[in-house]
């Protein structure tokens, strides 16, 4: 019986060492997983900053105006002047929907109670 307790007890010790083993090789698979995934987010971050920057550069309003100046003749563009722009009192916004009651309530009879 003891043989047996003490083959059993070994089993269990190298079923959990195996079972340690695997868990130590798929966290360090995901660790480097994660690093690797830091890593591409960093340079699309850096991407991302190098893009706006160049949008900035490129939608200078000096630049816009020299471009619009410059293809005149093709595209027909004119400075913008405040008399284009509308005034917010002018804009007509939808009127909301009126609500119907189809089934009304008496809520005065509902508590037994009047109110003055």
């Amino acid at each position: 019986m003891k043989t047996l307790l003490y083959m059993v007890t070994a089993f269990c010790v190298f079923g959990l060492a195996f079972w340690a083993y695997r868990e130590n090789y798929t966290t360090r698979q995901v660790l480097k997983e994660t690093r690797q995934l830091q890593r591409e987010i960093g340079a699309s971050q850096e991407r991302h900053s190098v893009l706006r920057a160049e949008w900035a550069y490129l939608n200078r309003p000096k630049r816009l105006r020299e471009l619009a100046e410059l293809n005149y003749d093709s595209l027909g563009l004119l400075p913008l002047r405040p008399d284009q722009f509308g005034r917010v009192d002018e804009v007509s916004y939808p009127q909301p929907a009126a609500l119907e009651f189809s089934n009304g309530v008496d809520v005065s009879t509902m508590s037994g109670e009047s109110y003055p």
